[in-house]
């Protein structure tokens, strides 16, 4: 809104309007505005939960381990970082641009999802939630409006990086002249830095690009599924899931930045994507949010994001990986979500082999992986052999998210770094 109106006055030469134009100006103003906003009205809706009592009914552990209470603790905190996302990005961004609708959607289509569950938890005593197929329904949902949407919308198009020349001592990597659509994405530590899904198609013949789009979408629900699953999972702890993501945005912003500029995407080698600036300004406004959100959500926390921010945190990464071309680079990026997914798969398959041969069995001595490290003797079953039982002690919750986060710095490094690494 802010931005046609002050492109507007921009035309009658009004003093500092072409400041507007500038997208590292528009991107810093929403990270301080977001910031702002999930701080200052954080608080009031706070007490709002509080007085309306809506607040934390569902744990499994009323009192962590050191004595911190976590029943009575205000839910659905998530509003609060949807809010402070939301507002920035419609006063500040060009809300014509296909990507920032896509971003847009997706916010408030998983943050109603997460919020029916939260209210099936809070106001419905179920502790299930919202069953997990309608959950899967509405990110298989979400996954495929994304995925239709980058394959029938004409602004979805990209410059490939098609050669690389060398010019005296310089090396220098031409684009495509014109914009257009493709089915590459990114892929880590390969020369030719690319992957064309209508290629992995190629056994189908002259029918082979319909069919990579097929699989390009197919991949765009297992992407969505998968990641916000992952953040959802990562939500255990104060201030674990927020700082995390946190993290991952800034990895995300920076990605979208040079996809956005010609001469950055030349050096790396990547594709140019026009129109892919303006998920800069979303991308700050998400992180000012995160990092607004976590001066209540740290511990001790004081309010929960529940499946409200949860799901919508890590559908927003999701969506946001895929519209660079960057969603096979995940797997590195959201480091912490796999691993948190992987331990609940393997925790539950290695029970149920033991539970064949009649054997009691677990490998880790709680799951998601988090909640094994600040799990001690008097939560473990006597009777149960453990693989990994290590630490034997409980560490601070604070401890352990401040671990998590460096891993996921030192995961988002990585992941850039991968641009060059080939």
């Amino acid at each position: 809104m802010l931005y046609y109106l002050f492109r507007f006055l921009n035309q009658f030469g009004i003093a500092g309007s072409h400041i507007w134009g500038y997208i590292s100006f528009r991107a810093l103003l929403a990270l301080i505005l977001s910031l702002v906003i999930s701080v200052y009205f954080g608080e009031y809706f706070i007490k709002y939960l509080k007085k309306k009592q809506i607040t934390e009914t569902a744990r499994d552990e009323k009192i962590d381990p050191f004595g911190t209470q976590k029943i009575g603790v205000p839910s659905m905190g998530g509003i609060i970082i949807i809010a402070a996302i939301l507002i920035p990005v419609i006063l500040l961004g060009r809300m014509r641009n296909i990507y920032l609708i896509l971003m847009i959607i997706t916010t408030v289509w998983l943050g109603v999802l997460g919020g029916l569950d939260d209210y099936i938890k809070i106001f419905r005593h179920d502790k299930e939630g919202l069953h997990g197929k309608f959950k899967i329904i509405g990110q298989v949902g979400l996954g495929l409006i994304v995925g239709l949407v980058l394959w029938a919308s004409p602004d979805a198009k990209i410059n490939e990086n098609l050669a690389i020349e060398r010019q005296g001592m310089e090396t220098v990597v031409k684009h495509r002249s014109q914009p257009a659509k493709s089915l590459k994405t990114t892929i880590p530590f390969v020369k030719g830095h690319n992957l064309d899904y209508s290629k992995v198609m190629g056994f189908m013949g002259k029918y082979k690009t319909a069919a990579g789009w097929i699989l390009f979408v197919i991949m765009t629900i297992i992407v969505v599924t998968a990641v916000s699953n992952g953040a959802n999972l990562n939500d255990g702890m104060d201030g674990m899931c927020a700082g995390n993501s946190a993290i991952i945005g800034v990895a995300l912003g920076i990605f979208a930045y040079v996809s956005s500029h010609i001469e950055f995407a030349a050096y790396l080698n990547i594709m140019y994507i026009p129109g892919s600036q303006e998920l800069v300004v979303f991308m700050c406004a998400f992180i000012g949010a995160l990092i607004g959100f976590l001066w209540y959500n740290s511990y001790p926390a004081q309010v929960f994001m529940g499946d409200t921010g949860s799901l919508t945190i890590g559908g927003i990464i999701a969506v946001s990986a895929i519209i660079i071309h960057k969603e096979l680079m995940l797997p590195i990026l959201c480091g912490i979500f796999f691993m948190e997914s992987l331990s609940v798969i393997m925790q539950v398959s290695y029970y149920k082999m033991g539970k064949k041969r009649g054997i009691k069995q677990r490998i880790f001595k709680r799951t998601p992986i988090h909640d094994h490290f600040r799990t001690g003797k008097d939560k473990m079953d006597g009777e149960c052999r453990y693989l990994i039982n290590r630490p034997r002690g409980v560490l601070f919750e604070s401890k352990i998210t401040t671990r998590f986060w460096i891993i996921s710095i030192i995961l988002a490094a990585l992941t850039i770094i991968t641009l060059k690494i080939r």
